[in-house]
């Protein structure tokens, strides 16, 4: 299995969070704690580093003691700016990334992504998962949660370059194997991201 010290697990909060009145999402707070510490906090155990990817506050986020990275793209190009950021600066072979705005995702979530990046040999590890806790959900492509070969650096830049921004397109280029969180025993909120501030209410409950 990958060594968890062979990846770094990235917490993307460099989005504007338009659809929660253009606040920076990683800093609002559940439960006392700001979102993107919640996820790092997720994602400690799982992996050897941590980053954030952030386009604003960043005293903020180096308050959380881990290494900030911005975009090296204006504007805010969406979550590829920050898998580009990311794996200029990374030193494992592996990038795990998760967004801010989802705070319970699996805790075995490295884990599982990378038994099966291994078993198949593959360059990108995506997870699948519902969208809702309703009974019957079809599971779908969540394609912020990713384990990556961090050597995919020049292949993004120039999928980028060429105006590409979505993360699903250009794991299609590569080899990518869809990992299943529908288990039984798997928490079915654990893919509920928080996008406005009724749904941040929500987490709460």
């Amino acid at each position: 299995m990958i060594d968890p010290h062979h990846i770094t697990g990235l917490v993307l909060a460099g989005g504007q969070g338009s659809r929660m009145g253009g606040v920076d999402k990683g800093l609002q707070f559940l439960d006392g704690v700001p979102l993107a510490q919640h996820a790092l906090r997720r994602l400690q155990p799982q992996v050897g580093t941590l980053m954030v990817n952030a386009n604003r506050n960043h005293a903020a986020y180096e308050a959380f003691g881990v290494q900030v990275c911005s975009d090296t793209l204006p504007g805010f190009a969406g979550p590829l700016a920050g898998f580009l950021a990311a794996m200029a600066l990374c030193r494992t072979p592996w990038l795990l990334t998760v967004p801010c705005d989802t705070p319970r995702f699996p805790v075995d979530l490295a884990a599982r992504l990378a038994i099966a990046a291994q078993a198949q040999n593959t360059d990108i590890a995506m997870a699948l998962a519902p969208d809702s806790e309703a009974p019957g959900t079809p599971l779908r492509p969540q394609p912020v949660f990713c384990l990556l070969r961090a050597s995919l650096h020049d292949s993004l830049a120039h999928y980028i370059a060429d105006g590409g921004r979505k993360v699903g397109a250009w794991a299609a280029q590569h080899r990518c194997v869809h990992v299943p969180f529908n288990q039984p025993s798997d928490d079915p909120r654990a893919f509920f991201n928080a996008n406005t501030l009724d749904e941040l209410r929500q987490l709460v409950q």
